[in-house]
């Protein structure tokens, strides 16, 4: 695998290539997995697989997806970063209620169900427009106080990403962004340019999978799935561009990281960089 690493904030070197462990939990990230030893496997076959980025958070399951990560790896590779999310917290019902006066608790219970001491990184999950200097200051002081290395955010908007930055170093962004929603392709570019990472999530689609006669006909003539092209695309898209895809398979999951050894020629690009004209 050509798994290419993308240094962020001179210390955090991540694969490009990652693997998000949403769909380690149950449907929509709620309660256990039909196969545990499965999801185990999975995670195992990542680390083989040279991935070092690991996306998390301990609202998948809730708390289950983190349990498994911790079954699964721990003590972990030297060089596995664990990225975490918090604002957030699951109501009774699975519901995604904003969290944002406890994030020192929910930092706490990442450490705990991981088994770390501190976080390599952890996004501030926002749930809307409107200020977060309030909820990303908290965040700033409990880097501050030893909990989390670096900062990131999560469903933001340029303004939004401005303003954090302010008050800490912001390592990435991980926004909604696939071939089919391009809203932040001019933050893209900005964050790059600032050396800050962009991280896709639904890179495929998510609850509505990406489907396009174009990207099946790019597919075919690569002899490639649909899948791995979309996520070739994004790693072709900016050299800042991080991906983080979620499988329970192992089938699967080798398939999305072959991904990345994919090379889409000039006409393919043109092809897909015009999917959503």
């Amino acid at each position: 695998m050509n798994n290419d690493t993308l240094t962020l904030a001179d210390d955090l070197e991540l694969t490009r290539m990652g693997y998000g462990a949403m769909q380690l939990a149950g449907p929509n990230a709620w309660g256990p997995p039909r196969d545990r030893a499965q999801a185990v496997e999975v995670l195992r076959t990542a680390v083989d697989l040279g991935i070092t980025h690991l996306d998390t958070s301990d609202y998948y399951g809730p708390y289950i997806t983190n349990e498994i990560i911790r079954e699964a790896l721990h003590p972990y590779p030297a060089d596995l970063r664990i990225v975490t999310k918090v604002g957030f917290r699951r109501g009774p019902e699975g519901t995604w209620d904003p969290a944002p006066k406890t994030l020192r608790e929910q930092l706490h219970y990442n450490l705990d169900r991981l088994g770390l001491d501190v976080l390599d990184a952890a996004n501030l999950r926002v749930p809307g427009p409107g200020s977060i200097a309030e909820s990303f200051g908290r965040m700033a002081e409990l880097q501050k106080e030893g909990l989390v290395r670096r900062l990131g955010l999560s469903n933001v908007t340029a303004e939004q990403v401005a303003e954090a930055r302010e008050m800490a170093p912001v390592v990435f962004v991980q926004n909604l962004y696939n071939l089919a929603h391009r809203t932040d392709d001019a933050l893209i570019d900005s964050l790059a340019a600032d050396g800050i990472g962009f991280v896709p999530f639904f890179p495929l689609g998510g609850f509505q999978p990406l489907q396009s006669a174009v990207l099946a006909e790019v597919a075919a003539s690569l002899d490639a799935t649909p899948q791995q092209t979309a996520l070739a695309w994004l790693l072709h898209r900016s050299p800042n561009i991080l991906v983080i895809p979620g499988t329970s398979s192992v089938p699967h999951l080798r398939e999305n990281v072959a991904a990345a050894d994919l090379h889409l020629p000039a006409d393919a690009l043109d092809r897909l960089n015009h999917l959503a004209d």
